[in-house]
């Protein structure tokens, strides 16, 4: 017999299919997925973001080169949906990683996933920069590397910022994703669990803390972009 709306949400609410020890456990590897992930995609991102702006502006024949190639991996990448990018970088992950399975094995695609859109986030916003601090500094013989820690990192810090919460956020969902093909954190918890074994607690408790981790990036990177936007 099929459950009714208001039997589905009482069982919801009751929480009795829930063992908080595989709670705490998922809520630590979707965190730890989430924080190394974002980790090193911020700093992959912040590299060919970096390189997509400087070539883009660029007019040798060299720099327009690179520019299209690094923008066609960027858009191509980008463009994989999370779950067969996964598939199809399992040989790469097994040998980085000597494993497929577990956070472990979710990381490789996790930031290969996430570097690509972060790029296009750090491009834009170092587009947003005034052009007159940009060529003043070229006016004054800034060097390459002082232009780009002294300008363009410095003035587009508040994107930058923005930008990787809005990335970080978004790799909370890929690792849900990634939970469901056995990758471990809250959405394994809900599949495996809550899903197989039609637990509706389960799936709410789950995705209840994704949220509330959600929520509390945001917050984290609303407050630190505040603080740090002069304007």
């Amino acid at each position: 017999m099929d459950k009714s709306f208001i039997d589905i949400l009482k069982e919801m609410l009751s929480f009795k299919n829930v063992i908080w020890p595989d709670v705490w456990t998922a809520v630590y590897e979707t965190l730890y997925m989430t924080i190394v992930s974002t980790f090193f995609t911020f700093f992959l991102g912040l590299i060919i973001g970096t390189i997509l702006f400087l070539t883009s502006r660029s007019q040798s024949k060299g720099a327009q080169v690179i520019y299209k190639i690094t923008a066609f991996l960027v858009n191509l990448f980008r463009a994989i949906p999370f779950i067969i990018l996964i598939i199809l970088l399992i040989p790469f992950t097994n040998l980085l990683m000597n494993t497929i399975s577990g956070v472990k094995g979710a990381l490789p695609a996790l930031i290969i996933g996430a570097a690509p859109f972060y790029a296009r986030l750090v491009e834009i916003g170092m587009k947003e920069i005034d052009r007159g601090v940009i060529e003043a500094a070229e006016a004054m013989g800034a060097t390459r590397w002082t232009l780009i820690t002294k300008v363009l990192l410095r003035e587009s810090l508040p994107a930058l910022v923005s930008g990787i919460t809005v990335t970080a956020i978004a790799l909370v969902g890929s690792t849900a994703i990634a939970g469901v093909i056995g990758a471990g954190g809250l959405g394994n918890l809900a599949y495996l669990v809550g899903y197989t074994r039609n637990q509706n607690d389960v799936i709410f408790r789950s995705t209840v803390l994704i949220l509330v981790i959600v929520f509390a990036i945001q917050f984290i990177g609303d407050t630190i972009t505040k603080r740090i936007d002069k304007r």
